[in-house]
């Protein structure tokens, strides 16, 4: 039973979960444990058989000049005096340590029993660092520097596995480093919930009595300070001379007051008689001057006054006139407590003087370092996260922690992140993301390497722990030593401490922060580590952030590249090249395709949807659809628009209302449609709100043809216009989206006069043109999409053509059949003369019967041999399934079932029929 207040606690048996013999066993016969045994214990007894600890008992350093009167030993006394109390006749054992692990005070439940024990568990001065006693109470607080647990099974020593126990840092309450180590030992059996709760109220009282022994100390200075100033200013003492808390400088500008603290504390933190000038913000100037003082008794410390050269308000209070009345000074937001007083202590020829801050420059240094600290936070608000880019972000945080906080810094990072995926096993998936530092001849692994750290370093640990991890002395870090010993052997002439930080964000760790100070400035300390865990847990966000980004970012794209064309169709009417280029930052909804056409013909068709993401990337994909479907219709350019129109209309009816189709179209979107034909050397375009094209005629002259541009689509009811151009062979068509031309950082004349200079090179292929274009004229952070189209033309020659007029008569079908009988064995031909004839009689005889003459037949030998039949009626015929019983209505199924393909396209003088044959066998 453990009393606990006037409430006894029942001890009962330890669960057998918690003790892990077997576990134990296991691992030191090279089998595998994880899952069995707790993170930090298992890493304890990798590290410890790294160093050959042996299992029985070791020898520990004993040291005999334990000082009992240290200001630790004197601050945790009466605490470790009120747990003997409270564990009266129990089997505790209560330890305090050092921060190195040597024991400097024991005491007992039992005092009886406490003589049966060994003197390594009795006696004070024996050291249990880790590296010494194996896995214990001690040595774990000191190396994982919070409140940790230790079951009897999982010391790593064996004569240590009959007890339990319990242990806790000390921490500094000013400086913040590791003062000692509470510790409580018992019967493994003897376990119990609220000890936690026991130690640490116990620590928090040795901390509490440290910082009275700081704050006695400090006022013992400033009434040494007060009498000294009573001197120089010849008042009697006691007379009542005026002292001021914050009274001083109150009424300064708020930035004044922080810049004369800050000075102060650097004045006091150098430890010697020094002045400095600060310049206020109202003009006036103050001096600021340090004076070394000693208290009664004997504590040496420094005073800093301030000077105003032009008379300064003053509002005095009085100290108490009693030597023996404690002053307690208000603990401020710039520092600590203790050394932060200031007022007014007289005036010099018109000046007033007063003292700022007086303390110890120890503690003068801590409150500067804790000033440069929150500054360094400040700035990591501002510097880390600006861009949604994960690299960016690793090299942001490396660059704001050097030097203010560490000499070097690397940063490893999934593999998976970096991707923009959901990070895997850390063990096998890091890669190198950041090295940055003060100089760049540290051997540290290089950028880009994969990274496989060794459990028992730094590194792993953290990420096991969810903490960060301080090695103060890398000589000494023997799991950190075990990682590459040639490498770290090499490390150690450039690093001498260490703090992996783990990178989580929402649960998920991301990668690795490694920070190392070199061989010249104090080794790190608790304050830094938790400085580096809050500068790497802000970064952490920011690079989750930036890895969502990169996830959506990526899924947009790869969707954007799924609904883009994935190749160009084969045909002779021109060489085709494109280019699609996303924005840097987001990916918006621009298309491009290239659409064969009937009659040797193709279309070519640039978009823009409006807006960027996934919804864009979505619009554009149905947007382009539908675009080769009417054009594959083979309506006219202006009529492929006024579809897309329509179609972009009823998409914002459908999905934001009908008030959505009243005014300007929600979704948005611009195209140029332009259609090539080989056998005239002409184009037809018609354009919706989008960039003009650009022709590139053979001899190299570059023109921006003045078609009109059309309302933007989605506005509906408004008429597109085609224009006609002449497009000679070897001409050059380039089509494009505003993303090209447009930027914020340059004009869109100086866009097209680069333009110009970029196309005008006749002799590029188009592939080479795309690549100059985007070199010459894409900006270098673009911020839209860009799409890009350039085909060189050619024509069909003279030869591959044959074209008959003919009157509205059925006798000429004859004629027809023999002369392109002659034809096709001039083309050499004559295996498919049987189908072409057949097909051309079918065609003919359907425009004799139902269409108005004259006609005109033509056939286009390319690819494929294509059979044409023109007239001027515009009722197009459609294919029908006839009866048993009907004399007609045979012909288009006949030409449907010899042909590959057939249609019919309209024209402004009629319409055309036509069907397409193959040359060769299917």
């Amino acid at each position: 039973m453990i009393q606990r207040g006037a409430e006894p606690i029942l001890v009962g048996l330890a669960r057998g979960d918690i003790g892990p013999a077997y576990p134990r066993e296991r691992f030191l016969e090279g089998e595998a444990v994880q899952g069995g045994v707790r993170n930090l214990i298992l890493n304890s007894w990798q590290r410890c058989r790294s160093l050959g600890l042996p299992l029985g008992g070791m020898e520990l350093p004993y040291q005999e000049d334990v000082d009992p009167e240290s200001r630790l030993v004197r601050a945790a006394g009466p605490v470790l005096d009120r747990l003997r109390a409270r564990f009266m006749g129990s089997q505790m054992n209560i330890s305090l340590a050092d921060g190195s692990g040597m024991v400097l005070l024991r005491r007992f439940g039992d005092e009886s029993w406490a003589r049966t024990l060994p003197d390594i568990q009795r006696v004070p001065g024996f050291v249990f660092a880790e590296r010494f006693a194996g896995t214990n109470g001690i040595g774990l607080a000191l190396v994982e520097r919070q409140l940790i647990q230790v079951y009897g099974a999982e010391h790593f020593a064996e004569r240590g596995q009959a007890n339990g126990c319990r242990a806790i840092p000390v921490h500094d309450p000013i400086s913040g480093r590791v003062e000692g180590i509470l510790c409580l030992g018992y019967p493994r059996n003897a376990s119990h919930p609220a000890l936690d709760e026991v130690v640490r109220k116990a620590a928090q009282a040795i901390e509490s009595r440290l910082l009275e022994e700081s704050s006695a100390r400090e006022c013992a200075l400033l009434r040494a300070y007060l009498e000294a100033s009573r001197v120089r200013t010849e008042e009697p003492s006691g007379g009542g001379q005026a002292i001021g808390v914050d009274t001083f400088i109150e009424r300064l500008h708020h930035h004044d007051r922080t810049v004369i603290k800050e000075k102060a504390a650097e004045l006091l933190s150098h430890a010697q008689r020094a002045a400095t000038v600060v310049s206020l913000s109202d003009g006036r100037r103050v001096t600021l001057m340090s004076r070394p003082t000693t208290s009664a008794s004997g504590v040496e410390g420094i005073a800093v006054e301030a000077v105003f050269h032009d008379r300064a308000p003053r509002q005095p209070l009085t100290l108490p006139r009693r030597p023996d009345t404690p002053y307690h000074a208000a603990p401020g937001p710039d520092g600590p407590a203790a050394g932060a007083a200031s007022g007014t202590v007289g005036t010099t020829d018109g000046q007033a003087r007063g003292l700022v801050l007086v303390g110890e420059p120890e503690v003068g240094k801590y409150a500067l370092a804790a000033r440069r600290r929150m500054e360094l936070l400040s700035e990591a608000s501002a510097r880390i996260g600006t861009t949604l880019d994960v690299r960016r972000t690793a090299q942001e945080l490396a660059e704001t922690a050097v030097p203010q906080l560490a000499d070097f810094v690397t940063i490893d990072l999934s593999d998976a992140v970096l991707r923009g995926e959901e990070p895997l096993d850390l063990r096998n998936d890091l890669r190198r993301a950041v090295v940055h530092g003060i100089h760049d001849d540290c051997p540290f692994y290089p950028v880009a390497k994969r990274i496989d750290f060794h459990p028992t370093t730094p590194q792993l640990r953290c990420v096991n722990t969810g903490m960060a991890i301080l090695e103060p002395d890398l000589e000494a870090a023997s799991g950190w030593l075990a990682q590459d010993p040639e490498h770290t052997e090499r490390l150690l002439a450039h690093v001498r401490s260490l703090i992996a930080v783990p990178l989580i964000a929402r649960g998920v760790v991301l990668g690795i922060a490694s920070f190392y100070r070199s061989l010249d400035p104090a080794p790190f300390g608790d304050d830094d580590r938790s400085l580096a865990q809050e500068l790497a847990t802000r970064a952490a966000l920011s690079m989750d952030n930036a890895r969502r980004y990169t996830r959506e970012h990526n899924m947009v794209l790869a969707l954007q590249r799924s609904l883009l064309p994935q190749g160009v169709p084969d045909q002779n009417a021109a060489e085709v090249a494109h280019r699609y280029l996303p924005a840097e930052s987001r990916v918006g909804g621009d298309w491009y395709d290239v659409i064969a056409l009937p009659g040797t013909r193709f279309g070519l068709v640039v978009g823009d949807v409006a807006g960027h993401g996934l919804h864009s990337a979505a619009t554009m994909g149905r947007l382009r659809t539908a675009a080769r479907s009417f054009a594959e219709l083979d309506f006219p350019p202006d009529e492929v628009l006024t579809h897309l129109d329509n179609l972009v209309v009823r998409l914002d009816r459908e999905e934001h209302g009908e008030g959505a189709a009243d005014g300007f179209g929600i979704i948005g979107a611009t195209c140029l449609y332009a259609v090539y034909d080989p056998t005239s050397q002409r184009c037809t375009m018609a354009r919706a709100g989008h960039p003009p094209p650009a022709l590139v005629s053979p001899d190299g002259s570059v023109s921006f043809p003045d078609l009109p541009a059309g309302p933007p689509l989605g506005l509906g009811g408004l008429p597109f216009e085609t224009a006609e151009i002449e497009a000679p062979e070897n001409s050059q068509l380039v089509l494009y989206t505003d993303g090209l031309i447009e930027d914020r950082h340059r004009d869109i004349d100086v866009a097209l006069d680069q333009l110009r200079d970029a196309l005008a090179h006749p002799g590029r292929t188009p592939e080479d043109t795309c690549q100059a274009v985007l070199d010459a004229v894409a900006p270098a952070h673009p911020g839209d999409d860009i799409a890009l189209l350039v085909a060189r033309t050619h024509a069909l020659a003279p030869h591959q053509i044959a074209t008959w007029d003919l009157p509205a008569d059925p006798a000429v079908v004859s004629e027809v059949r023999a002369a392109a009988a002659r034809r096709l064995t001039d083309w050499g031909l004559e295996e498919v003369s049987f189908v072409v004839e057949l097909v051309l009689s079918e065609l003919i005889a359907n425009a004799v019967r139902h269409g108005t003459g004259p006609l005109r037949v033509r056939l286009l030998h390319d690819r494929t041999l294509i059979c044409e039949v023109s007239d001027t009626s515009s009722t197009a015929p459609h294919l029908r399934r006839a009866a048993t019983t009907d004399e007609g209505g045979r012909g288009l199924f006949l030409v449907a079932q010899l042909a590959q393909a057939w249609g019919t396209r309209h024209t402004p003088d009629g319409k055309v029929i036509w069907a397409e044959c193959a040359l060769g066998p299917p």
